[in-house]
């Protein structure tokens, strides 16, 4: 399976999930992206970077968990999409359009849409736009 890997579900990996359900789910995220690596927009790196600092500043992680995340992180087969977001920038409008999506949402569904490719994802809204699409949502049957 291709996985296009949402930053909420990384994020999983650092700060557990509360739903018992969610936590497993992320634990089996983490074990395919082990197995066979993950693809990701290049606003995943800001999206995991902005999310540990806000986390940091909370008191809910210290700069070791975070620093200890993005190693572990960099030892996972996850690689950025090589297509430039400039090539893509019309076709994110018209998802997040179509979609009802913020447009760094409609990102991952671009991505996921362009490789056939899994959405590993905890966003509700995001996962529902996947499903309407035709793209497949990690955790879902099969």
């Amino acid at each position: 399976m291709k996985l296009v890997l949402d930053a909420s579900m990384a994020l999983a990996w650092c700060i557990a999930r509360v739903n018992p359900e969610e936590a497993g789910l992320a634990v089996e995220a983490l074990s395919e992206v082990k197995l066979r690596g993950a693809l990701v927009p290049a606003l995943w790196y800001a999206e995991i970077a902005n999310t540990l600092l806000v986390f940091e500043r909370a008191k809910r992680l210290n700069r070791k968990d975070s620093d200890d995340f993005l190693a572990d992180m960099g030892n996972l087969g996850i690689v950025s999409d090589e297509v430039p977001a400039s090539q893509v920038q019309s076709r994110v409008v018209a998802l997040g359009r179509s979609h009802l999506l913020t447009a760094y949402d409609a990102t991952y569904l671009e991505l996921a849409l362009r490789k056939a490719a899994t959405l590993a994802t905890f966003d509700r809204r995001l996962a529902a736009a996947c499903r309407e699409a035709g793209v497949a949502v990690f955790g879902d049957g099969g």
